[in-house]
């Protein structure tokens, strides 16, 4: 929903310990999305065969569909047959503010989602990122790759708030990657009772997102590598954009591509999601993600990417007759849903992905 005004305006600095508030949003636009879900997306319009391995309710079928239609293989999503699948409400104000809601729903049934049979069947992998879920299968996922050997990339996002301090520590402790935006590092701070040296001793590579400044990419022993933001043409909406900078910065890592080529390819998704409504609705065209990196970081750093890329044809969600872009929302009745958060196990080279999450 879109409110248009500012969040700011309506709060009053001496009332917040009692807060009573409606916005009255001028616009509702039911779209499917999901951390999870977007992830693997993104992974598979840039080329790549990712696996969703998460929780979903018993109103997921036309959802899966398109998802298994735009590439992406959804044989391990677990189907709840009490539950809906989960759905993050979010209000967004004028200034890209958001307001938001999550129900889990069938979210809580992920802890019995087995990672040694996924990668059974389609491993091996050689990276999951373990996204925000139920607490305990994010727990599980990430003790499960320890056991099977599968380096792993931490991103609690959303989970933080409910993790306790061996929780979150389990889950950085050991990663490849560890993803956050500025103000999730604080918390995980908080959460985990580390300073930024001692989280860093624990993951291979910190990536903490900015915004509109760029993103950070920190590790242990050397100065912090950042990465400005690409600027957008003209900003839409910000939910899923986190989802694109993962998507694009995972993808090249599986290129074998540097930390600073994943950030700077990641950044230009993620300006693309940006500047759509809706977390999937982008169009994802090479040329157009070759220019933004080659205007933004250099004809050098479009070089690098440039084999990859060329590789890909235009993806985005299907069109109608006409050629243009699907309806905003869906039919009466039909509200999309959001994928519970969870598990994105990739492997490395032409092999098959896997992720799991939700939004």
């Amino acid at each position: 929903m879109a409110f248009p005004g500012r969040f700011a305006d309506q709060l009053l600095a001496d009332r917040l310990d009692g807060v009573s508030l409606s916005f009255l949003a001028d616009t509702l636009e039911i779209r499917p999305g999901g951390v999870g879900a977007n992830v693997a997306l993104g992974l598979a319009r840039l080329g790549l065969s990712p696996v969703l391995a998460a929780a979903a309710g018993r109103d997921f079928a036309p959802y899966g569909k398109r998802l298994r239609e735009e590439g992406v293989e959804t044989g391990h999503v677990r189907v709840s047959d009490s539950l809906h699948t989960a759905r993050f409400v979010c209000t967004t104000d004028t200034e890209q503010n958001q307001i938001a809601t999550f129900y889990t729903g069938a979210m809580a049934e992920a802890r019995h989602i087995r990672l040694t049979e996924v990668s059974a069947c389609h491993g091996p992998f050689g990276m999951a990122l373990v996204g925000p879920d139920d607490p305990r299968a994010m727990v599980r996922h990430t003790e499960a790759c320890v056991r099977l050997g599968i380096p792993f990339a931490a991103d609690p996002s959303q989970q933080l708030a409910r993790l306790d301090r061996s929780q979150a520590r389990t889950l950085v402790t050991g990663s490849r990657f560890l993803f956050t935006n500025a103000y999730e590092a604080a918390l995980l701070r908080e959460r985990t009772g580390w300073t930024r040296d001692q989280v860093l001793r624990r993951t291979g590579a910190w990536i903490v997102t900015r915004g509109a400044d760029g993103v950070d990419v920190n590790r242990a022993g050397l100065p912090p590598l950042h990465v400005a933001a690409v600027a957008p043409d003209g900003p839409a909406e910000p939910t899923g954009v986190g989802d694109g900078l993962r998507a694009g910065f995972l993808a090249a890592t599986t290129w074998g591509l540097p930390p600073r080529d994943a950030a700077r390819l990641g950044c230009a998704l993620a300006t693309v999601v940006l500047e759509s409504v809706g977390p999937q609705q982008y169009v994802l065209d090479p040329e157009d993600l070759a220019r933004r990196l080659r205007d933004t970081y250099g004809p050098a750093a479009a070089r690098r990417v440039a084999p990859w890329l060329a590789r890909l044809g235009a993806a985005g969600p299907p069109a109608t007759p006409d050629g243009r872009p699907p309806a905003t929302g869906t039919p009466r009745g039909t509200a999309l849903p959001a994928l519970p958060d969870g598990l994105v196990p990739w492997a490395a080279g032409a092999g098959p992905l896997a992720a799991g999450g939700a939004a």
